[in-house]
């Protein structure tokens, strides 16, 4: 199936999915085993794993973080998306830190909103 750019199309399909465990950041130059991403910036390196993976590492990984996967193939050149659900979840007061896969875009939000985050996406996607 093609990736999608029309932004009713991709709303329409997001399709969220929550995570069941919580994730954290981190920034270490430690390689963690089943870690989500690492973005290197010039201060370091940030990860974002599992909190069960960055605690078995050895890594303290500080707040909890929620991960929502939209399951709709999105095509990177796609205009819109990111821009209503991140105005979606701001609507609700749900901060939100988006990495973007080449099939699929992945959103943390904090843990205690979890449930909050998923009910607006979902709200969102019904339009």
């Amino acid at each position: 199936m093609p990736a999608l750019t029309h932004l009713q199309d991709l709303l329409a399909s997001m399709d969220p999915v929550l995570h069941p465990a919580p994730y954290g950041y981190a920034v270490t130059e430690t390689m963690v085993p089943g870690r989500f991403a690492t973005v290197a910036e010039d201060e370091g390196q940030t990860v974002i794993a599992p909190h069960a993976a960055l605690h078995a590492a050895g890594i303290a990984p500080g707040p909890e973080w929620a991960r929502i996967s939209l399951t709709v193939q999105s095509d990177l050149a796609a205009v819109g998306l990111t821009a209503a659900f991140a105005r979606a979840l701001a609507d609700h007061g749900i901060s939100a830190n988006v990495v973007a896969g080449f099939h699929h875009d992945h959103i943390f939000v904090p843990w205690a909103r979890r449930h909050d985050a998923l009910a607006a996406l979902q709200e969102l996607s019904h339009v």
